[in-house]
Formats: structure tokens, sequence, C-alpha cells
């Protein structure tokens, strides 16, 4: 059986650029560029028809190693916890007050750009401190 090259992580959510530009700026991705014969992706969504225009948008890793975020426009609002996260991974190796440092820091650099504190799930023993976070549509992830 071959194994899998490529995955993307896919986000369901009302307003998919604004939640793919929010996760740009977390995760240090880009919009990549727009496809052939289009000098923008504004200019090849106004060539969709209406109603799918706005309704997906992309970001990537510019190194290429991490997974194409995709996010789509679905009707429907989050109403229950998602089943899969992201953990931002920003006090690897870190311990005690210098990982809580860390994920502090991480975190007051995210609240402007409408990312929501949720609780700091404290260090007990088998894992390190992690804080829960939600993104600007209430996704949740943990800064980690």
């Amino acid at each position: 059986m071959p194994s899998i090259k490529q995955f993307q992580v896919t986000f369901d959510c009302a307003e998919p650029e604004r939640v793919a530009r929010f996760w740009c700026e977390v995760l240090g991705y880009v919009v990549p560029p727009p496809p052939e014969g289009f000098a923008t992706w504004g200019d090849f969504d106004r060539s969709l028809p209406p109603e799918q225009q706005g309704s997906a948008f992309a970001c990537v890793d510019p190194s290429g190693v991490g997974p194409r975020l995709f996010f789509q426009r679905v009707p429907e609002g989050k109403v229950v916890k998602n089943r899969v996260h992201l953990d931002v991974r920003v006090g690897t190796g870190l311990v005690g007050e210098e990982r809580l440092a860390a994920l502090e820091a991480e975190c007051a650099r995210l609240l402007p750009l409408g990312a929501v504190r949720l609780r700091l799930l404290p260090a007990d023993g088998q894992n390190e401190s992690c804080l829960v976070m939600q993104d600007i549509e209430g996704n949740e992830f943990c800064l980690d």
C-alpha cells in the first residue's frame, strides 16, 4: 500500500477568506498564487457563478513542509466542540514557567487577531501545560 504523500486540513466556516487570513497570521502561512490566467484571487472569484463567489479559500506553508489549509463556506454555524483541532506548537521542549511564558506570549500575539483564550490546561504530571483557544469563528485550537 503506498504511503500518503500530502494531506490538507479543511475548515468548515462562514467566511473562508477571513478565517484563512487569520490562520496565515497564526502559522506564518501564505496565500498561494491565483490560478493561471487571473491576476488576483479577487479576479478569479468574480469569474465564478454568484452562488460560488467567496465559497472557498486556501493557504499554504511557504516552506512547502506543512499541510495546505482549505476553508470552505458552509451554511450552518459551529454548535459543538470540534472533534479535530490544530495544536500550534510554540512550547516544544519547554517546561514549567518557561513554557507558560512562551504560551502566554503567543496568546498575547493572537488576541488582537481575533483569537479568544478559553482556558489554561495546567501540567498534570503526564502532559505539559497548554492553552485552549478559539479562532475567529469559534474553532478550538491549542497553544501547545
